[in-house]
């Protein structure tokens, strides 16, 4: 009997481990390729996303905003308000984001880009510290989800909370 405690013990210890044991999230190689599609609907939307995480999310220049976004940009960010102008006012001067260069290729590691009827899904890797060793790091997926309505972006979902 107490060989089949001992048995029991190392199941139930092996399984903890592997349920602690992750593979890292990496990013495609080309991510500016992703941004395509051979349907002329779905390559003019992922072609916005593509300019939203490039031009705006990653280079800080919200002053194009218009360009991309509705005017009604429905937000369901709950750190954001909706439309276009509370969205940059969230960026610029909220999070206090300044501007840099836009670079030719986009650095920003993306996982996927889906486009289906009006939807686009960008997947990127979101690289968060360990709360139980904060010298430690691991990666998870985090998205962007945008609709679009006559070439721009109209109502965008991810999955941010409000901080603490």
């Amino acid at each position: 009997m107490r060989w089949l405690h001992l048995l029991l013990a190392t199941v139930l210890l092996a399984g903890s481990l592997a349920l602690q044991a992750q593979e890292p999230v990496v990013g495609a190689s080309d991510p500016d390729a992703l941004f395509h599609s051979s349907d002329p609907k779905l390559n003019a939307n992922k072609q916005v996303a593509y300019h939203i995480v490039k031009d705006l999310l990653e280079a800080g220049h919200w002053e194009l905003a218009d360009k991309y976004l509705t005017e009604r940009y429905i937000q369901h960010n709950p750190n954001a308000a909706s439309g276009r102008e509370g969205v940059v006012k969230y960026f610029t001067q909220v999070r206090k984001v300044k501007p840099t260069p836009i670079s030719e290729k986009m650095k920003t590691k993306v996982v996927s880009v889906v486009a289906e009827g009006d939807l686009v899904v960008v997947a990127y890797v979101h690289e968060v510290k360990d709360g139980a060793d904060p010298s430690k790091s691991y990666t998870t997926t985090w998205f962007d989800m945008w609709r679009f309505k006559d070439g721009k972006a109209d109502e965008h979902w991810d999955p941010a909370t409000r901080p603490p």
